[in-house]
């Protein structure tokens, strides 16, 4: 997909998003975001709704909505997710394996303590 096509791609994902679904279809969608993201990012990252990420300057992803809002982050998985952290491979997910990566995102999510 062209880099110019990414951000109007994820805004209709995010006005059309099966995120907001009936409850099977979102069962289906965290199960499929958990594998994704413990294929892809388990390896540094914790990405269950508990346990210590096994690289220590990785967030747990049960923190992210700490730091970030989780739908915010869909345009940076689509367009290529990198950081300026060495060790870290570049990552992109294609449009359809977004909703299933927020979806889990969202079900893991500790609230702020205040």
């Amino acid at each position: 997909m062209k880099r110019g096509l990414v951000p109007v791609a994820v805004g209709l994902w995010m006005l059309f998003s099966p995120v907001s679904g009936f409850p099977q279809d979102g069962i289906d969608l965290e199960n499929e975001g958990k594998a994704l993201l413990e294929t892809n990012c388990s390896m540094c990252h914790a990405v269950g709704s508990e346990g210590d990420s096994a690289y220590p300057e990785a967030p747990a992803f049960r923190m992210l909505a700490q730091r970030y809002p989780i739908d915010s982050l869909a345009e940076a998985l689509a367009e290529g997710l990198f950081t300026g952290h060495p060790d870290m491979p570049e990552f992109v997910f294609e449009v359809d394996e977004l909703s299933a990566i927020l979806a889990y995102l969202h079900s893991i999510q500790v609230p702020k303590s205040r």
